[in-house]
């Protein structure tokens, strides 16, 4: 076994432990998550932002984009955010297992994907809503992920007002409510485990500010700004760390 293979298993050891010894963990977690089931994150090499569309992804995603070309919107959004085939990978389930042994108290993610319920977690905070509800904007009318795959172009409610998802494009305000239990939970952790996510984009990134105790745990391949914080740092993916516990 080479050194740096025996101390990233000492690092999993340390991770295991930390789990072991609490009952109070938070889980926050962003696009790294996913990857592993399919669903390509947003900065890495073969990221979305890496795609190459009219505009940037990042125009296409606000809130002005899908005002103003809400076909051309939805377009992109049907085929590179909705991943209908998309399963729980060993991060998930890991997850969802922590949370039935009563160690989990809260999951906060960034992802829209629906796949930590999907894996049997059940206190998940979701930052940037989820592709699975979307609503009427005339008279709120809730609406499924099939009804918004099963149309063509701007869907429409029975009332014929658009459709939009209940997911927070660039430019919108995360939902207080969310944001407001996501701040008690970190802030009352005894870990915080950080995982899958570069923490660059913000307010979501700012949640860790809020942990008030000594075992952070940072889990992802490349640096991160909060890396100086951690108490434990393992830069490898998030699916093979937790699976391996």
């Amino acid at each position: 076994m080479t050194k740096k293979m025996e101390k990233m298993n000492n690092k999993r050891d340390f991770l295991a432990e930390i789990i072991k010894d609490s009952d109070n963990i938070v889980f926050f977690g962003g696009a790294g998550v996913s990857t592993k089931s399919g669903i390509p994150d947003f900065r890495s090499a073969d990221g979305l932002f890496s795609s190459k569309y009219k505009y940037p992804p990042e125009v296409m995603l606000s809130h002005t984009f899908f005002m103003n070309h809400t076909e051309d919107f939805y377009h992109f959004y049907r085929e590179k955010m909705i991943y209908r085939d998309a399963r729980p990978n060993k991060a998930h389930i890991k997850l969802a297992e922590l949370e039935q042994e009563g160690k989990l108290k809260a999951v906060v993610t960034q992802n829209i994907d629906g796949l930590h319920q999907l894996a049997g977690s059940k206190n998940v905070l979701e930052l940037h809503g989820s592709v699975h509800r979307n609503y009427c904007m005339k008279c709120r009318k809730r609406y499924s992920l099939d009804y918004i795959l099963d149309t063509q172009g701007i869907p429409r409610c029975e009332c014929k007002g658009i459709i939009k998802p209940d997911v927070v494009l660039y430019e919108e305000s995360l939902d207080n409510h969310v944001l407001f239990k996501s701040i008690s939970y970190i802030s009352n952790a005894d870990v915080l485990i950080v995982g899958g996510t570069s923490l660059n984009v913000y307010p979501a990134a700012g949640l860790v500010d809020y942990y008030n105790g000594d075992k952070l745990v940072l889990i992802n391949k490349s640096e991160t700004p909060m890396d100086y914080k951690a108490n434990l740092i393992i830069h490898d993916s998030i699916d093979e760390v937790l699976g391996d516990i």
